[in-house]
């Protein structure tokens, strides 16, 4: 299964940053972001839905997971 969660934050709560959209899946699922074009980076929730248990994926852009130059720690904003 995989829907939108009507309750999802304003911000990532794995990482603080902005995300373009959140999905969640209740069932087996796989993640390859090799050479993603609109993606760089998706964070993870284990959360619930209705007492069932899921993930919540948080899909990053590039500009949204890109690094301050000189740091390696995502930048804010």
């Amino acid at each position: 299964m995989n829907d939108v969660p009507g309750d999802a934050p304003a911000r990532c709560p794995a990482c603080g940053r902005p995300y373009a959209s959140v999905s969640a899946h209740s069932g087996s699922l796989m993640v390859n972001l090799l050479d993603n074009e609109r993606y760089q980076r998706v964070c993870f929730e284990p959360t619930s839905q209705d007492g069932d248990p899921c993930v919540y994926f948080y899909h990053h852009t590039h500009e949204q997971a890109a690094l301050s130059e000189g740091t390696e720690t995502a930048t804010t904003g």
